[in-house]
């Protein structure tokens, strides 16, 4: 997935262009507003991530033109954290307004929100005897329902949503927080992972990639 950075500050830059790339996301950075307007003329994003004061002029304006394009998600990374500024930067079409200084892993789940499909999701998730209904929340193995916490079922979904691929440890400690609504650490998601494969068995065979993330086997499915 593609993602414009328009950032003036190059130390800040590095380090969310960093951020991002590690989740294996696309990155382009711009530094100004003339940057980012032939960024966009040359390329198609899906997210841009757009500070509001730039060397050459207001962000607001750079995400009124982009408000035109249904296509591309905008978020608001920025120190302006006044009301006036907030309300405006959402008027104007924004999906999201971050304010710095922002948590790595909120920012990567107010991402992953901000593109996350809302209208085309089908109601069930499935891999081989497995069902869970979006709906309802129920999860079933033939048909025994399985008690999962909302955390596990978070965890599931997150791995029935991408069959074969490898999902980082961090993006999976993003889902726990998004679950829990709180920050988790490292050995927190591998009890939670165990607690998983226990109840599901091997109904959902689950892998771990060494030092990576966890997949579940594409042939499940």
């Amino acid at each position: 997935m593609k993602i414009l950075l328009v950032e003036d500050n190059p130390l800040t830059a590095k380090g969310l262009q960093y951020l991002l790339e590690r989740e294996h996301y696309d990155v382009d950075v711009a530094s100004s507003l003339a940057e980012a307007e032939a960024s966009l003329a040359m390329h198609d994003y899906r997210l841009v991530l757009l500070d509001v004061g730039l060397p050459d002029g207001s962000g607001f304006a750079l995400a009124e033109t982009l408000q035109r394009n249904p296509n591309i998600v905008t978020i608001f990374i920025t120190a302006k954290d006044d009301e006036t500024s907030v309300v405006k930067g959402l008027e104007l079409g924004a999906e999201d307004y971050i304010t710095k200084p922002f948590r790595n892993r909120e920012l990567l789940l107010r991402i992953q929100k901000a593109l996350r499909p809302q209208g085309s999701m089908t109601q069930y998730l499935e891999a081989g005897n497995l069902r869970l209904n979006r709906a309802t929340g129920e999860v079933m193995v033939d048909k025994n329902v399985i008690v999962l916490s909302a955390v596990e079922r978070r965890l599931l979904t997150c791995l029935l949503e991408n069959p074969g691929q490898v999902i980082t440890r961090e993006r999976l400690l993003d889902e726990i927080y998004d679950a829990s609504g709180s920050l988790v650490n490292d050995n927190t998601l591998s009890v939670y992972l165990k607690r998983l494969r226990q109840k599901l068995g091997p109904a959902a065979p689950i892998e771990t990639i060494k030092s990576v993330g966890y997949r579940l086997r594409a042939e499940a499915k």
